[in-house]
């Protein structure tokens, strides 16, 4: 398929003279169409075409359907007949009256060139210039950013149902892909376990034969295993990927025990950011944020927040489930630095701001992050000889006690995590005749006192940060960051953006940058037409809470 010229750009006069009449006071469509004019041209995505074939409908005029999609929440089905039906859509993408629009499965179609070339950055930054260019938002503004739990688009099923419907879903592949082999080689039972969901099945409750259900299936799924991979097996079983993610999940649930198949203990499994919670989606990963559990993803939003001002979505950033917050700082940064929008100030909660990201942030984008510092969680933080009482000395490498005893070793070291750490030692000399030791140090075996220290931009800027938001003033300005969950709310109630419509997180990811450019125009119509904000909700009972 190929591109095909979208034309001038121009509405033609007849709908111009139509959408005025029949929308005198004008719709949202009509209005971004006016204040943005044209957000996506087809060049923009000639990329995604080949240079012969058959004329694709206009890619740009395509991009500016998905985000209108999103911003009423429409199917592609309701998608196309609005481009085909309303005149209000027909003017904002500059057609003709008598344009009969496109087959919904285009959208699909278009979608699938989009995210095989990631973009979905794309659509959000073509709404991001049209703001720009109207004024609408710059660089070195205020900005805030916070997540939210996504959940995958298949169902969130238990350890029993997971294995259960991976052999499944591997079985039947190679059933369409090799019939006669399968048949051949597949065990009587395999037809009576395996021929329907797992969530059909009734397993048993008592342990022990739930047990006994979990060898049966482990011993199946390693049988199946051997065979594919044996030498007559038929090759093309190998290349199949559902018999990859049965190996895969075979190997972080199962084991060789004595030559019998058992099942691994909790212990024994790999960490969450490996370990599969579905065989129809092998990217979803099972994610913990406080008390809330669930199978799938994680967005990151960036808004700017300066007050008086339409507050746009600048950067959506989406992750696997098992991504801290405390390592995205940076990320979104580089994005916001993509689209020449950095800000001046970053405000985030404490999952985001950390002695690390607060100097990389000034030190590679020169972005003042702001965000609430954990605090100290080390033993001596409650006594006299917690870490803030030693006086460090970081030219001479050298950290000096409260009873005036100085360190002898100073070594540069890695933490668990790979960051770089400063491992300080006291002689057991000097420690064993203070009188004051059992009280500082923590282990009762312990003959002298170890520090570890940050790097000394680090902990210089953890103090400072610390310090400062000891204030009211900066308390009292931090109360900005709190706008940015009603954005979360906005996204979710307007584009149910908690919930991915597509497996995998490459559409996931196509669906969060849509989801922000579609909340974009949504508030860009809002400040045309004065619509004030949403005021907080809170319950009759909160609203006769005594002022503080």
């Amino acid at each position: 398929m190929s591109m095909r010229s979208g034309g001038s750009g121009e509405i033609p006069v007849e709908t111009v003279r139509v959408a005025r009449a029949a929308f005198p006071k004008g719709s949202l469509a009509i209005r971004i169409r006016d204040e943005l004019g044209v957000m996506f041209q087809d060049g923009d995505f000639a990329a995604l075409f080949a240079v012969r074939g058959r004329p694709a409908w206009s890619p740009g005029r395509l991009a500016l359907v998905l985000v209108l999609q999103f911003v009423e929440g429409l199917t592609d089905r309701q998608t196309a007949e609005a481009v085909r039906a309303r005149i209000d859509w027909k003017y904002a993408l500059g057609l003709e009256l008598t344009d009969t629009g496109f087959d919904y499965s285009v959208l699909s179609e278009f979608r699938d060139r989009l995210v095989g070339a990631d973009g979905g950055r794309e659509l959000l930054d073509g709404v991001l210039s049209a703001a720009r260019r109207q004024g609408l938002i710059t660089a070195g503004a205020s900005a805030r950013t916070d997540s939210t739990h996504v959940l995958s688009a298949v169902r969130e099923i238990n350890q029993l149902e997971l294995v259960t419907e991976t052999l499944r879903a591997a079985l039947n592949a190679a059933a369409r892909a090799e019939p006669g082999w399968v048949g051949e080689n597949a065990r009587p039972d395999w037809f009576r376990h395996y021929a329907t969901r797992a969530e059909e099945s009734r397993f048993p409750k008592a342990r022990v034969k739930r047990d006994q259900v979990y060898r049966r299936i482990g011993g199946d799924g390693m049988l199946l295993l051997r065979m594919a991979w044996a030498d007559g097996a038929p090759p093309r079983l190998r290349s199949l990927p559902e018999l990859e993610v049965l190996r895969q999940v075979w190997v972080q649930h199962f084991h060789l025990v004595d030559g019998e198949v058992a099942r691994r203990g909790p212990k024994e499994r790999p960490p969450g950011a490996t370990r599969l919670v579905s065989p129809y989606d092998t990217e979803a990963r099972g994610g913990v944020k406080g008390e809330v559990r669930w199978d799938g993803y994680k967005v990151h939003v960036t808004e700017t927040c300066d007050p008086d001002t339409v507050h746009l979505i600048t950067n959506v950033t989406t992750t696997v489930a098992t991504v801290t917050d405390d390592r995205m700082a940076a990320v979104v940064h580089a994005g916001l630095a993509g689209r020449d929008l950095l800000p001046g100030e970053h405000w985030v909660d404490t999952g985001y701001a950390n002695a690390g990201a607060l100097v990389a942030a000034r030190r590679d984008h020169g972005v003042a992050l702001h965000g609430p510092m954990k605090p100290t969680t080390a033993p001596h933080t409650r006594t006299a000889y917690g870490q803030d009482a030693f006086a460090i000395d970081w030219d001479n490498q050298r950290v000096t006690c409260p009873k005036g005893v100085a360190s002898t070793q100073w070594h540069q070291r890695r933490s668990r995590t790979g960051h770089p750490t400063i491992r300080v030692r006291f002689s057991q000399a000097d420690c064993r005749s203070c009188p004051a030791l059992r009280e500082c140090v923590n282990s009762p075996r312990a003959e002298r006192r170890e520090i570890n220290l940050r790097p000394r931009q680090e902990y210089e800027a953890l103090q400072h940060a610390r310090a400062l938001q000891q204030g009211d003033e900066w308390k009292a300005r931090y109360t900005i960051r709190a706008g940015v969950e009603g954005t979360i709310s906005q996204g979710v109630r307007a584009c149910d953006l908690r919930r991915s419509r597509y497996r995998g997180m490459a559409k996931t990811s196509l669906q969060h940058q849509l989801t922000g450019a579609a909340i974009n125009l949504i508030r860009i119509d809002a400040w045309l037409t004065g619509t004030l904000h949403a005021r907080t909700r809170a319950s009759h009972l909160t609203a006769l809470r005594p002022a503080a």
